[in-house]
């Protein structure tokens, strides 16, 4: 029975794979980049992304639940992962989407984010036209992760259509705010939508992920004194200009010491590098002619599930860091007496999942069943599955695309990764929620 069920949404999604790559190209053509990166209005359109998947989950039968999170209601979270006070989500709905199921099988919940970074340069195609060629579709968030939510729904359809009837409840969500450190994702678990197990349909180039690493980001403001620059220069105790640029390097340097370090014991079984600081951004300087009188250096370290603290966050990471940075300054006579000052951005969280559990071996076979190893690999970049993991759902990435796409110029998916991942899920759904 299994295999045949298998086998018919298989052939459904073969015949109908033109309508998941219309539909996914049909997300990527509105533009969802969260307002927390700032830019044009006209991009910021979660909400358009949010009600076209609740048209279409809606006439699958799903019972529609569209809700705007509310930073004050979530205050009760603060200090845990995802909760950043005054966070505003007017017109950025959660969505979820419910099918009961007939019961006696297992719960799933299928989750995606609604949300993208800014397209940023270097394209050299239209951002947003969700352009088809080649075996491709094209597009800021093809990747990241608007395919993975395409394929999700249409695995579900293809169950549907083929005159399947889901034993177990299936959720299907997309989140807000996933890009900016996860908040609509606290939001979706603060009202109750959880399950037996879940994919979130990030990118993981059909392999199985089992973990994600945790982020921090961080500036790191260094302090300098302005100065002429082509003038004598006394020495800084009488005046002097001091060069927050040269003071930055100290940081930089500090930096690629560590990753050397790291590299050999902050590493994930699962991971295919370890976890590593590095400077995103350095800004300093006014004029061509004054030195720097000041410097700061965005910077983005990743932290492993074992480094969590007792919040499940990455609180101890944070204090370790900020003392390393002291020590540093330690170094310097000018920085000794003015320490720089850290400012924390966003945390994200992190989880992992027992590769021998049920739910994981599960997927695999799934993946050996369309001709895929079924290998276990985790994600090195965040992903929203710490609050599912945390609340005792095993919350899983997998999803269509080449990870390392995403947030990059001519961002892509591969049409065939798309009809593959959508079969996976289909035959994932057959297998662990069972069907009538």
């Amino acid at each position: 029975m299994m295999t045949d069920a298998k086998d018919t949404v298989s052939a459904w999604l073969d015949a109908h794979c033109g309508e998941l790559y219309d539909f996914a190209r049909d997300l990527v053509r509105v533009p969802s980049v969260t307002p927390w990166f700032g830019g044009e209005p006209e991009f910021m359109r979660e909400g358009d992304v949010q009600s076209k998947l609740a048209a279409k989950l809606s006439a699958l039968g799903g019972e529609i639940d569209l809700w705007e999170p509310d930073a004050e209601a979530l205050a009760g979270y603060e200090g845990k992962p995802g909760y950043y006070a005054g966070r505003d989500f007017t017109g950025r709905p959660n969505l979820a989407a419910v099918f009961p199921g007939s019961g006696g099988g297992r719960s799933l919940l299928l989750l995606g984010h609604a949300d993208v970074v800014p397209a940023a340069t270097g394209w050299t195609r239209e951002p947003f036209a969700g352009e088809i060629d080649d075996g491709w579709l094209y597009g800021r968030g093809s990747v990241d992760m608007k395919g993975g939510i395409a394929a999700m729904i249409f695995a579900l359809e293809a169950i549907l259509a083929s005159g399947l009837d889901p034993k177990g409840k299936i959720i299907v969500g997309s989140v807000v705010d996933e890009e900016a450190g996860g908040m609509g994702t606290l939001a979706f678990v603060d009202r109750g939508y959880l399950a037996d197990a879940g994919l979130m349909t990030e990118p993981t180039g059909l392999k199985v992920g089992n973990h994600c690493h945790g982020i921090l980001w961080g500036k790191l403001h260094i302090p300098g004194r302005g100065g002429h620059i082509e003038l004598p220069r006394a020495h800084w105790r009488r005046g002097g200009a001091v060069d927050a640029i040269d003071k930055a390097r100290l940081f930089l340097d500090f930096f690629e010491r560590w990753n050397a370090d790291w590299r050999f014991w902050r590493w994930h079984p699962y991971a295919p590098k370890p976890c590593e600081i590095h400077a995103a951004q350095v800004a300093s300087g006014e004029f061509p002619t004054s030195y720097a009188g000041s410097a700061t250096i965005t910077f983005n370290v990743q932290y492993l599930p074992g480094e969590r603290d007792g919040n499940n966050s990455g609180g101890a990471v944070k204090v370790w860091l900020e003392e390393e940075f002291r020590r540093v300054a330690e170094t310097d006579p000018w920085l000794r007496e003015g320490p720089p000052t850290v400012e924390w951005m966003v945390d994200a969280d992190c989880a992992e999942v027992s590769p021998e559990h049920p739910f994981v071996a599960c997927l695999s076979r799934s993946l050996e069943t369309l001709g895929l190893p079924g290998e276990i690999e985790g994600n090195t970049s965040h992903t929203d599955i710490g609050w599912f993991v945390n609340s005792g759902v095993a919350m899983l990435n997998f999803g269509p695309g080449e990870t390392r796409l995403a947030h990059q110029a001519d961002e892509r998916v591969s049409l065939t990764d798309l009809l593959k991942s959508a079969k996976a899920i289909a035959g994932l759904i057959v297998e662990w929620c069972g069907v009538a």
